[in-house]
């Protein structure tokens, strides 16, 4: 299967290094990738929010399979353009993607499904925003209705800030506050049939013991040693199959992948948001433990064939994913920072710990930083002791001037198993 991923982050990253060790594959494209990608992929020049250009490289390399990573080219109608030319394509049409593109929709999607969420409101303007801060009361989750990178949610106990993340958007949904832990649970789907991957938990502040801001998630692990064993079986029946059935009623059939975030209440389990693909940085986690090849996967939603896929095979082991930030992060990133000690993990680490690219560059001999969350550290081992201790070796021996990451990825997960 020759195979064209697009996107440029650690996401896709994974996505490629999966695939790139996938015996099926036999031709593995990216666009545009990065400098982690280039060492298992073919990279290429593309906007990725162009859907014609996309096509048309799509059709240049004879691609069987392209697997749309971020959701901005989702939102765009990217995957609609490609199946035009007839070519399969991972990842759900731009009406379907309006599941992640518009967090009103989301919350209509799920009302008419039955979809247990948080109470909300959609305002406009001002005033309806100083009523639903009201009505809610502290802490208070200001989410912007568009996308935003993983940084429009704003959750405080500060009125004023909160008002001023309100001001700040076209449109926002202020919901109540949801307690407990939060689960990210990813569904692969090709608009009939939903196949649940494992259940993974990221951390979204940027600071140890969860301040600082809200990022685009600083850590992830997989399996969660505390969570419901029914957890994955309760959460298809309430949330992923009613959602894939109510998108297919409406004649807007959801095929690619579908994540829930999910809040466990002290009431039971509650929708966050709904993302329209792989999340970053739990992808790196949940693909480190999927044994099943995974082009025959993705190319069985993209076809229609999900229902005659064997169930999927899955390690024992457990995964952690820690990100290695640039200075400033989640604020305006430093970039252009020579990266060193690559070389060292590979040879020193491999092949239980490795590195994920997410905003690097090529420059001369050069790997250099060219975003804000720039390397994410993915280690396995035998529970999640092991595999922290492993994933925290690596990012030691990794050298990037002003760069942060958090220390305690899984630490309370681990030491509660």
């Amino acid at each position: 299967m020759n195979v064209l991923v697009i996107g440029s982050g650690a996401r896709e990253h994974a996505l490629c290094r999966s695939l790139s060790l996938d015996p099926a594959v036999t031709a593995l494209h990216c666009a545009p990738g990065n400098a982690g990608i280039a060492e298992v992929a073919e990279l290429h020049r593309v906007d990725a929010l162009d859907g014609a250009a996309v096509r048309a490289l799509a059709v240049e390399l004879g691609a069987e399979l392209v697997v749309v990573g971020p959701e901005a080219p989702l939102v765009a109608g990217v995957a609609d353009a490609v199946r035009e030319a007839g070519i399969p394509v991972f990842g759900p049409s731009k009406e379907a993607a309006q599941l992640e593109g518009s967090k009103a929709f989301a919350k209509d999607v799920m009302a008419a499904a039955g979809v247990p969420t948080a109470r909300s409101y959609v305002c406009t303007t001002p005033e309806e925003a100083a009523e639903a801060l009201d009505a809610f009361g502290a802490p208070y989750v200001v989410k912007d209705d568009g996308l935003a990178a993983g940084k429009g949610v704003v959750v405080t106990d500060d009125l004023e800030a909160a008002a001023a993340h309100a001001a700040a958007c076209d449109r926002v949904v202020i919901e109540e506050f949801l307690d407990g832990p939060e689960v990210s649970l990813f569904a692969i789907t090709d608009g009939v049939t939903v196949v649940p991957l494992q259940p993974a938990q990221d951390f979204k502040r940027a600071l140890d013991g969860d301040e600082g801001p809200n990022t685009g998630g600083m850590g992830a692990y997989s399996p969660l040693p505390w969570a419901d064993p029914k957890l994955v079986e309760e959460v298809m029946e309430t949330v992923l199959q009613p959602t894939v059935d109510e998108l297919r009623r409406r004649g807007t059939p959801f095929s690619g992948l579908l994540y829930a975030g999910l809040a466990i209440t002290g009431r039971g389990v509650r929708v966050i948001e709904f993302n329209a693909r792989f999340g970053d940085p739990e992808t790196q986690v949940v693909l480190a433990r999927l044994r099943t090849p995974l082009s025959g996967v993705l190319a069985a939603a993209a076809t229609g064939e999900l229902a005659d896929l064997p169930p999927l095979r899955w390690s024992e082991e457990a995964a952690v994913t820690v990100v290695i930030a640039s200075h400033n992060y989640p604020g305006d990133p430093r970039t252009g920072d020579p990266i060193t000690g690559l070389a060292d993990v590979a040879a020193e680490d491999a092949p239980h710990a490795y590195v994920l690219h997410a905003g690097t560059r090529r420059d001369g001999g050069d790997v250099v930083s060219a975003g804000g969350r720039v390397l994410s550290v993915t280690a396995t081992g035998a529970g999640l002791t092991e595999a922290r201790d492993r994933a925290y070796r690596a990012v030691a021996r990794i050298g990037l001037d002003g760069s942060q990451y958090r220390t305690d990825i899984a630490a309370k997960a681990a030491a509660e198993a």
